[in-house]
């Protein structure tokens, strides 16, 4: 009886250990991650219920931080990174241990939207071959997030870090490879990028789907979407799939370019974009700086679909510490795809480094600030970022200042003046009530600032 239960006991230890779960990580955490530096990081993971989780980074091998796996078989840790780059290496240890080689500390960004920020190299842009050649950098690493939609939201990604070669590089976001590489340049600093893309998609499916249920302008403006054969329209589907497993991985910030899928749309554009930056915050439990691209000047079929996303984005900029570039200059009519995303990426740099790292440079458009009744039939416009504004010589400029009253019977400006920080505008319309620039889908700005940035298209009340 005794031999019995000796051989019972050791079989209920052999057969514990063996069913051990091995502590486990999110594809995020791998070899080759960028991780914020000077930040206190998340890191996550799944071990058994109860599993103690030990962490030792090597840039400080004599702390370690520790954790228990819930109940849920989970577990989450916080991180304090010193400044980079390294590389290092980060060991976990549970049951079984986990060591993350050739770990880089930097500035880690998003890149997010549909077809134009996921446009890479391959697609064609322009001086392709160029920059290809120019891809290998060891301090820019590429995180590239498949296609996905779900129906709930998901935990982890089928992905993985690479560093930026010639191999790698043509087939990310062309917009988020330069961005990359000029902050790489001025800061110093690696630099890893996310890129979550789907082409063709709205806004819409890139928010909680919970957010459609409570909110009554959200949901009409989903019913408004037209149902396309290149990806999903239904709320929620890849921000569950691509945006959800993200967070909370600790970020820089995030830039965006997307707005063309919500022409059928527009009116609802501003509120829908501004719960979509306020949810992804929300998901990260912080208000990190969020920089999007205005779309550019397209032929969509009408007359002004695409300028009042444009302008809608020009609205949620009420939203704080967000930042627009502008790319009037930069479309092709008859192409939704503008070849030249080095501008997109050096612009959304610049943006980055003016208002997130503290550079004194000038990196935005001229925004309308407001514009005023001056005269029966004269009104001072007054802008944001105006410095030595001017008209340039740009051959396709052909956007033009409006006036109207009342009646929204808008007549072009008869006479216009352009003063320092301001433009003065004269019309036939008697008492205007509303003054307009560049209101057309293929408008093309022609009025810059010092920093030959354009200056955005408007719609806004005149004041008396």
């Amino acid at each position: 009886m005794k031999t019995f239960h000796s051989l019972f006991f050791l079989s209920l230890m052999f057969f514990g250990q063996q069913s051990h779960a091995k502590i486990r990580l999110p594809a995020l955490f791998s070899d080759n991650m960028v991780l914020q530096q000077d930040a206190t990081v998340n890191i996550w993971g799944w071990g058994d219920p109860s599993e103690k989780v030990q962490l030792v980074a090597s840039w400080n091998p004599n702390d370690t931080v520790a954790t228990t796996a819930t109940r849920q078989a989970q577990w989450k840790l916080k991180l304090q990174t010193p400044s980079g780059p390294g590389p290092y290496t980060i060991t976990v240890i549970g049951y079984n241990t986990i060591i993350l080689r050739n770990v880089l500390l930097g500035e880690v960004w998003i890149a997010s939207g549909q077809s134009n920020m996921e446009w890479s190299a391959s697609a064609g842009i322009t001086n392709k071959e160029e920059a290809i050649a120019n891809a290998k950098n060891t301090n820019i690493r590429f995180f590239d997030v498949p296609r996905t939609s779900s129906q709930y939201p998901q935990d982890d990604v089928d992905a993985k870090w690479v560093e930026s070669t010639a191999e790698t590089m043509p087939s990310f976001s062309a917009i988020a490879y330069f961005f990359g590489k000029k902050l790489n340049e001025e800061l110093n600093v690696p630099i890893g990028l996310i890129g979550a893309n789907w082409g063709g998609t709205p806004a819409e499916i890139w928010m909680p789907e919970k957010l459609f249920t409570t909110n009554d302008s959200l949901a009409k403006a989903a019913t408004l979407l037209k149902e396309e054969q290149w990806g999903p329209s239904e709320p929620g589907k890849a921000y569950n799939g691509m945006i959800a497993p993200m967070a909370p991985y600790t970020i820089a910030g995030a830039i965006w370019y997307q707005g063309e899928s919500n022409t059928s749309n527009a009116a609802y554009y501003e509120h829908t974009f501004s719960s979509l930056i306020k949810s992804w915050r929300k998901a990260w439990n912080t208000d990190f700086p969020f920089y999007f691209a205005q779309i550019a000047p397209y032929q969509y079929g009408d007359n002004f679909s695409g300028v009042e996303v444009r302008d809608a984005q020009r609205r949620a900029l009420k939203v704080p510490n967000t930042g627009m570039v502008v790319l009037g200059d930069l479309g092709e009519d008859d192409n939704i795809h503008p070849k030249n995303k080095l501008a997109v990426g050096l612009r959304f740099a610049n943006l980055a480094l003016a208002k997130h790292y503290g550079e004194k440079i000038l990196a935005e458009s001229p925004l309308v600030d407001r514009a005023i009744q001056v005269a029966t039939n004269k009104v001072e416009v007054y802008l944001k970022n105006g410095d030595d504004l001017h008209y340039a010589n740009k051959e396709r400029a052909n956007a033009i200042f409006e006036l109207a009253g009342a009646d929204k019977q808008f007549q072009q400006a008869n006479k216009v003046k352009v003063e320092k920080g301001k433009i003065i505008v004269r019309s036939t319309v008697q008492d205007p009530k509303y003054i307009r620039y560049g209101w057309e889908n293929i408008a093309i700005p022609g009025i810059y600032n010092a920093a030959d940035l354009p200056m955005s298209s408007f719609w806004v009340d005149v004041e008396n």
